[in-house]
């Protein structure tokens, strides 16, 4: 033990801007350490302390404490601290029996800036590590903090995934990254909930989701579940943003297998963080644009949209967010403006989904296209019925954003428009045959301006492969 020091100091705990998972409105704060005197003290009085403070208002959350006392001038403690902070951890050594208000006990170690609140986990690819450029309307706020890359907790900035000091090679970035969703999450969070929001970043960019799945490659997973041991293994939930490099391989299956693979990663994080039910919100993909594209491309980007929405219909507790919006930095990354927007619609989720707020949090979803002829003009339609409309159907322009085919080939949309509040009528060039399915927004580089709620501004997610209802084929 160092004999410069005197009173106590800590050799185990969390460091300073530390947030800690509560559960219950609760955390377990562990602390250790070792104390010295200089000159005499009665070794039978000798007893160290720990209280909680306030740093708002030096108010005492936990009065002090008296610690277990151990050999070889060795303590250790075990609090409840309550959700809330940010908070100060102060110790003491009382060695005076003339100081029982404890006015004057010898000095100790403080520990800053601590929240007990909830922490997220941020995981994919280059749009969660976030590579948003140019200037932005973000700045940090205090309770919304984050685990650096360097193992050492800090007050969320961006870029988020910045790699100064890594010990995470798995995940270290190639070029820095910029602006990401996530810091206009946590402070929704924390002002919506009242405590503290922790962020752990795992994210990197250009990852395949077999670098995140432990039955394929895995190492990504394994890093994460490394840096989640180091921030205490205890978790709110996940924000997952990837699918892209999924969906630029029209030469594997992997799009073709998304959903089925994305399902035992979702069974892997809730089987290794011990939560049945641990929420996964999820970004469905927006957009890849400057690049040559080909109709084998176009259906792999349908396809993993398509199990990105099928996920959150599928699995409970996994939500998802439309992205198609969002305006972009370059020919794939969403810009800050985008981010921003991101972010909010996630916050949202978790307020409602998660946090048991009553906001509407779904995008409109198509779940049934109905096979018609129209009495009057005898021209085949499509009616496309729509789920989770908090609002109505607005649109503004009538772009090319749906497509229809069959056995046969591709069946021309002549027109679409808004019939009902949750309905959109799409007008054939001909009639469909048995085995006809509809797409939305499916490419590639879809239309920008889709059907939108009203409600909440959220345009529908994007859908491959709609079956249409053949009673009237």
């Amino acid at each position: 033990m160092e004999t410069s020091q005197i009173g106590v100091r800590v050799t185990e705990g969390p460091s300073s801007w530390t947030v800690l998972q509560q559960t219950g409105g609760y955390a377990d704060l562990s602390l250790r350490g070792d104390w010295n005197v200089n000159g005499d003290y009665d070794p039978d009085l000798v007893k160290a302390y720990v209280r909680i403070v306030n740093e708002e208002d030096g108010q005492a959350v936990l009065p002090w404490q008296p610690c277990g006392m151990h050999e070889k001038q060795h303590w250790s403690v075990r609090l409840s601290v309550p959700a809330g902070g940010l908070y100060r951890a102060e110790t003491c050594l009382r060695i005076r029996k003339d100081d029982p208000a404890m006015e004057w006990p010898l000095r100790g170690d403080m520990i800053h800036h601590l929240g007990v609140g909830d922490l997220w986990i941020i995981a994919g690819q280059s749009n969660a590590a976030g590579y948003g450029k140019g200037p932005y309307d973000d700045q940090p706020e205090l309770g919304v903090h984050m685990l650096r890359h360097n193992g050492h907790w800090d007050m969320a900035t961006h870029p988020l995934n910045e790699s100064t000091g890594t010990l995470h090679p798995p995940n270290r970035e190639w070029s820095n990254p910029g602006h990401s969703p996530f810091l206009v999450f946590g402070k929704r969070l924390k002002q919506a909930t009242g405590y503290p929001i922790g962020l752990i970043q795992t994210a990197l960019g250009g990852s395949h989701l077999r670098s995140w799945n432990p039955e394929e490659e895995g190492e990504l997973y394994r890093n994460m579940k490394q840096i989640v041991e180091q921030a205490g293994r205890k978790i709110k939930g996940i924000l997952w943003y990837q699918g892209c490099s999924d969906a630029n391989m029209p030469e594997t299956d992997e799009s073709v297998t998304y959903l089925r693979r994305f399902r035992t990663v979702v069974d892997h994080w809730r089987e290794d963080f011990g939560l049945d039910t641990l929420p996964v919100l999820t970004v469905q993909l927006n957009r890849l644009i400057g690049w040559e594209v080909s109709d084998a491309l176009d259906r792999c980007w349908g396809r993993v949209r398509e199990a990105q929405k099928q996920a959150a219909e599928e699995i409970p507790g996994v939500y998802v967010v439309p992205a198609l919006d969002s305006p972009l930095s370059d020919n794939i990354h969403n810009s800050p403006a985008g981010n921003l927007k991101i972010g909010e619609r996630l916050a949202r989720v978790a307020l409602s989904a998660v946090y048991g707020s009553h906001l509407p949090y779904r995008a409109p979803r198509a779940v049934k296209a109905l096979s018609r002829v129209n009495p009057e003009t005898e021209v085949s339609e499509i009616v496309l019925q729509f789920a989770d409309v908090a609002g109505f159907l607005l649109t503004h322009t009538k772009e090319d954003v749906f497509t229809v085919e069959d056995a046969a080939g591709r069946i021309g949309v002549m027109e679409w428009h808004i019939i009902a509040d949750h309905e959109v009528l799409l007008t054939l060039s001909r009639h469909p045959q048995e085995g006809a399915a509809v797409h939305g927004a499916f490419e590639t580089n879809p239309a920008y301006y889709v059907p939108f709620d009203n409600a909440t501004q959220w345009p529908m997610l994007a859908f491959y492969g709609l079956p249409v209802d053949p009673s009237d084929c």
